[in-house]
């Protein structure tokens, strides 16, 4: 079992045209072990995105106090893709586009990256695995020797994430906002496909705004971000409170002195 912890951590972003630094984490504290799926609920501009970005290793998000721990080792100076040959991933809100690279020529060398160079996955296993898993979120083999994300629809990106994650297998998956503009049908087979990870050697980190998503994938415990902290943890009723009673609801109930608004992450 493996697990993942933020102690106390503290984010500042530095906006190089102003010359200002903003703290947006202010002493986050989480912990999770594979097993099991929390989720982070929140209004925009709470910090959910910055925490993501943080654990994957952004540089652009500078940790001032606090750490990040990987089965007890620091990710600290930790490079994006050594985190990601340690078993974390993370699925975008935002995917990039990149041109000359297929989706299966990304996926394969993906995989390989996190496997001995003495046993690196054949062809014939990785065709089995990527039609299996094309079958499951219903995916055309057309998609799989496109450039990665080029000309893709906002629903298609989300799917090619949520394929990469089961190719991949990582042992820690964050979902930025994996259902940010998809329809029912879309969220349907996303959570599909996240379920079907679920097990002893999988765990996931999902960041909404909604608890629409949590309908179909159904956390073990639900988060509240506010003002770059978690004020408040619960199960999967926390989700179904929040959607009917709002987060200024929730903010005057705990007594907390926090503006919510509507700017971006």
């Amino acid at each position: 079992m493996a697990k993942l912890e933020v102690k106390d951590l503290h984010v500042a972003v530095t906006d190089e045209e102003k010359h200002q630094t903003k703290e947006i984490l202010k002493g986050v504290n989480l912990t999770m072990h594979t097993g099991e799926i929390h989720a982070i609920m929140g209004p925009n501009g709470t910090g959910k995105s910055t925490l993501s970005q943080t654990i994957m290793g952004n540089p652009n998000y500078h940790i001032t106090q606090g750490d990040i721990l990987l089965d007890g080792q620091s990710l600290k100076g930790m490079p994006v893709d050594e985190r990601a040959r340690r078993g974390l991933f993370l699925a975008m809100q935002y995917p990039s586009e990149i041109q000359g690279v297929t989706n299966a020529e990304f996926l394969r060398a993906a995989i390989n990256a996190r496997r001995p160079k003495d046993n690196q996955i054949s062809v014939m296993d990785f065709i089995k695995e990527l039609n299996k898993n094309l079958e499951l979120l219903d995916m055309s083999d057309e998609m799989t020797e496109r450039y990665l994300n080029e000309g893709f629809s906002g629903g298609e990106k989300k799917r090619n994430e949520i394929l990469q994650l089961l190719m991949i297998k990582p042992s820690f998956a964050i979902l930025d906002e994996i259902d940010s503009g998809l329809d029912i049908d879309a969220l349907k087979v996303v959570a599909k496909g996240v379920n079907s990870m679920r097990g002893d050697n999988f765990g996931s980190l999902i960041i909404t705004h909604y608890q629409r998503l949590l309908n179909y994938i159904i956390p073990d415990t639900v988060h509240v971000m506010m003002d770059g902290r978690l004020v408040a943890q619960g199960g999967p009723e926390l989700a179904k409170k929040l959607e009917k009673e709002g987060y200024a609801g929730l903010r005057d109930e705990l007594g907390l002195k926090v503006k919510l608004t509507d700017d971006e992450d």
